[in-house]
C-alpha cells in the first residue's frame, strides 16, 4: 500500500473540495438538469457543482463488486477484496518489423485469436480499424472479436450509436440470459480532464445504462499539463474526475458496477515533450489510485504501458514493473497487453510476452501460503534422514502447483537451448505467434449468432 487512509483522505477531501468549488463541465443539458435534480447546482460558467453529500449518496449506490464474465462459463467478482484480470489495450496501429501501420479488421481478428491461446490475458479490448469508417468501428470490431475469442470483450466505443449497435449484439451471444447475470461485455469513457465530460462520452454513459453492464471511469489526468505536476495534485484531479463520473452513473442507473481508474494516468516529459506511460511515476499514479479506490471501496483499473516502438527489453521492462506495481496494489482490471508507444501500436509479439510477463505477476501476487501442510514439518522430519525432498510424496503433491511454468523464457541448459537453435524471448515470441496463427481457427458464432450479428452490423452502417 502506497497511501495511508490518512493519505486517501486528504486526497478525497481535495477533490470534494474541487467538485464542490469548482464544478465540472458537462455537456448534456439534461443531465445537467437530472444532476440538479439529485441535489447539484450551477456554478460559475454553467458548471456542475457537486456537494459532498451528492458524492457520498454515489458512493453508497455503487456496488463494492463487479461480475466480470468471459464466453466459455468462467465468472469473476472483482471488487477492494481482491481478484486481477489482464485485459489487451486499444490502438491505432499495428507494429510491423521496426515499424507501424495501420490496424485493419484482419490484425483485429488475429490479436483475439493470439489472446485466446495465452492462458493469462483474460479479455479483448477494441481498437481502431482502419479499413471501416469511424463512425461503425466499434460495433464491427466487436464482432469480428466475438468471432475470434471466447474471452471477455471490452470494444472501445466511438458514438452513442455504436454503443446501442454493441448492446445489442452483446445480447445475441447469451442466448437468452441477461448481461446482468453474464456481463460478457464491458464498457466505458474518459473524461476530458480536467473536468469536462463530453456530450459523446455521457451519450455512451446513457445508451448503456439500465442493463446491469460494468462501466469503467476513466480519468486520463496529464502531470504538469491537465493536473498539477505533482503526483498528490494529479491524485486530486483524477479523484475529482472519476467521481463525477460515479455520480453522473449512478443518476443514469442506481447501482450500476462501476470501475473506478485513475490509472490511465499520465506524466509529461518536459525535455522530450511527450506523455509518458511506462515511468516509474506512472506505476506510483496508478497503484496509488488502486489505494484511493479502496479507501471509497469500488473496484478498480490501470494500465501496463511503455513508450518503446517495438516487443524489445525496454518493452518488458516497464511492461514488467508496472503489471507487478499493480498487481500487488490489488488493482482488478490491468489493460495493455500487447501495447507499445504509448498505447498507439498493437504488436503480436508483445502480446504473447506480456502473456507470460502476467503469468510472472499474478503468481507473485498469489503469495505464500502458510497452513500446517504447507509448513510440510513431517516431510522435513524425514528428510533429515534420507537427505533430499526430490522423492518425497508431499513434493510429488505440490510442485505443480507450486511451480510456474514459462513458455517463453529460457528455463534449460546451455546444451538443451543451443540445440533449438539458441533463441532470444524476442525469437522465441515471432514464433509462438506464427504457431498461434498457423493453427485452425477456432469459431465462436453458430450460423444463427452470425447471420443476427451481421443484421445488426449492416442496420447500424445504414444508420449511421
Amino acid at each position: 500500500m502506497l497511501l495511508t487512509r490518512a493519505g486517501c483522505e486528504r486526497i478525497h477531501e481535495a477533490a470534494l473540495e474541487v467538485l464542490s468549488g469548482v464544478g465540472v463541465r458537462i455537456d448534456d443539458p439534461a443531465l445537467v438538469r437530472a444532476l440538479q435534480g439529485a441535489g447539484a447546482t450551477l456554478g460559475a460558467e454553467n458548471r456542475v457543482q457537486m456537494p459532498e453529500r451528492l458524492v457520498q449518496w454515489a458512493l453508497a449506490q455503487a456496488p463494492r463488486t463487479i461480475r466480470i464474465a468471459d464466453r466459455q462459463g468462467r465468472c469473476w467478482d472483482l471488487g477492494p477484496d481482491g481478484g486481477t484480470l489482464v485485459l489487451t489495450g486499444n490502438a491505432l496501429y499495428v507494429s510491423q518489423d521496426r515499424g507501424r501501420r495501420d490496424l485493419q479488421a484482419a490484425d483485429l481478428a488475429d490479436l483475439a485469436r493470439i489472446v485466446d491461446a495465452c492462458p493469462n490475458i483474460h479479455g479483448i479490448v477494441g481498437t481502431s480499424i482502419a479499413d471501416y469508417p469511424p463512425s461503425s468501428r466499434d460495433f464491427v470490431g466487436f464482432r469480428i472479436m466475438a468471432e475470434n475469442t471466447g474471452k471477455h470483450l471490452r470494444p472501445c466505443i466511438y458514438t452513442p450509436r455504436g454503443a446501442h449497435a454493441v448492446m445489442e449484439m452483446a445480447k445475441v451471444l447469451l442466448d437468452g440470459a441477461s448481461l446482468r447475470e453474464r456481463p460478457i461485455v464491458s464498457t466505458g469513457f474518459s473524461i476530458m480532464s480536467p473536468l469536462h465530460w463530453t456530450a459523446l462520452a455521457l451519450g455512451v454513459f446513457r445508451e448503456t445504462a439500465g442493463l446491469g453492464v460494468p462501466v469503467m471511469i476513466n480519468s486520463e489526468p496529464l502531470a504538469g499539463v491537465t493536473a498539477p505536476v505533482t503526483l498528490a495534485g494529479c491524485l486530486v484531479i483524477g479523484d475529482a474526475d472519476t467521481l463525477s463520473g460515479l455520480v453522473i452513473n449512478q443518476v443514469l442507473e442506481p447501482g450500476r458496477p462501476c470501475i473506478y481508474n485513475i490509472g490511465f494516468a499520465h506524466v509529461f516529459d518536459m525535455s522530450a515533450g511527450l506523455a509518458l506511460t511506462g515511468a516509474p511515476e506512472n506505476a506510483l499514479l496508478q497503484a496509488a489510485g488502486a489505494d484511493v479506490a479502496r479507501f471509497h471501496g469500488l473496484p478498480c483499473a490501470s494500465w501496463m504501458s511503455t513508450e518503446s516502438m517495438c516487443a524489445d527489453a525496454q518493452a518488458s521492462f516497464e511492461k514488467m514493473m508496472g503489471g507487478l506495481a499493480h498487481a500487488a496494489a490489488g488493482v482488478n482490471l490491468i489493460w495493455g497487453a500487447g501495447n507499445l508507444e504509448s498505447t498507439l501500436t498493437m504488436s503480436p509479439e508483445a502480446l504473447v510476452t506480456d502473456d507470460e510477463i502476467a503469468g510472472y505477476f499474478l503468481r507473485f501476487q498469489k503469495g505464500i501460503s502458510i497452513t500446517d501442510e504447507e509448513l510440510a514439518l513431517a516431510d522435513i522430519q524425514n528428510a533429515a534422514r534420507s537427505g533430499d525432498f526430490l522423492d518425497s510424496p508431499h513434493t510429488l503433491k505440490h510442485f505443480r502447483q507450486v511451480l510456474s511454468r514459462a513458455q517463453l523464457a529460457v528455463r534449460a541448459r546451455r546444451g538443451d537451448w543451443e540445440a533449438k537453435g539458441s533463441p532470444t524471448l524476442e525469437e522465441s515470441a515471432r514464433q509462438k505467434v506464427h504457431d498461434i496463427l498457423a493453427q485452425e481457427p477456432k469459431r465462436y458464432l453458430d450460423d444463427r449468432q452470425r447471420a443476427e450479428l451481421e443484421r445488426l452490423e449492416r442496420a447500424a452502417i445504414e444508420n449511421s
